[in-house]
């Protein structure tokens, strides 16, 4: 089989959510630009209807569906208006995240609930709902879902974050196990850094130029360095991984891990 068939997602539709920037309108992007039919999820939908006119200038299929992903109401109306639009959602990208930095003896309660909803909780919920829907159109499907490197090694002041994602880990695995025999395959990414609208002033100072000088390649990661892995991990050419967690950082975790 050739390289374009292998990884080609003609005839398939895909739910991106945290759609409206960074990470997820690359997903989106690379999603549609190799022929899925794709659903943007977001908050922000004047960012979600721009992305969608871009994908359709380029000749491909996109709604936009406003939704915060905590909120499980919503959740069913995006997929339930994917589904209108395209046919089942067989593809699914868990992105939405918030990030969240400081001490953990400074942590309030609050704090801590509102990045595990978002970051860890959201993430099972969609992938349930998803792996239902799937189910029950007796298809088969592929749910990627965005860790973190962190999740895997931590770093001071991202005691919640890193405990989500590692949670994130932690379900890929056990949701593949479940799903494995009946052709859903759920697999991660897990990003080191990435420069996007959430940490650019973080990174752009002094302390991103002391966080490069620790990434064995010497730079952050650019649009479109995940691509690879989203494409292996949604489309034919993937049909035997499930469970994994691909990492994508530059070398930044064996750096960590030494």
């Amino acid at each position: 089989m050739k390289a374009a068939d292998m990884f080609s997602l003609k005839g398939r539709v895909a739910l991106v959510t945290g759609a409206s920037s960074g990470l997820g309108t690359q997903f989106a992007r690379a999603l549609a630009d190799n022929g899925a039919a794709v659903a943007l999820v977001a908050r922000r939908p004047e960012r979600l209807k721009a992305l969608k006119a871009e994908i359709e200038g380029k000749g491909g299929k996109a709604i936009a569906v406003e939704a915060d992903v905590t909120d499980r109401a919503a959740m069913t109306r995006a997929f339930d208006a994917a589904e209108k639009a395209f046919g089942t959602v067989t593809i699914l990208v868990n992105n939405a995240g918030i990030a969240h930095g400081g001490r953990a003896v400074e942590m309030a309660p609050e704090e801590w609930r509102n990045v595990l909803s978002t970051n860890l909780d959201a993430v099972f919920f969609w992938a349930q709902e998803a792996a239902r829907r799937i189910l029950a159109a007796n298809k088969q499907g592929a749910i990627v879902n965005i860790a973190s490197v962190l999740g895997l090694a931590v770093s001071k002041g991202a005691v919640a974050y890193a405990a989500a994602k590692a949670g994130v880990v932690q379900v890929t695995k056990a949701l593949a196990v479940e799903l494995a025999f009946k052709g859903v395959r759920v697999n991660a990414i897990a990003p080191g850094w990435f420069v996007t609208e959430m940490n650019e002033e973080y990174l752009m100072g002094e302390v991103g130029t002391a966080i490069k000088r620790e990434i064995p390649m010497g730079r952050f990661g650019k649009p479109g360095d995940l691509d690879g892995a989203l494409l292996l991990l949604t489309s034919d050419a993937g049909s035997y991984i499930t469970g994994a967690t691909i990492v994508v950082d530059g070398g930044q975790v064996i750096q960590i891990k030494g």
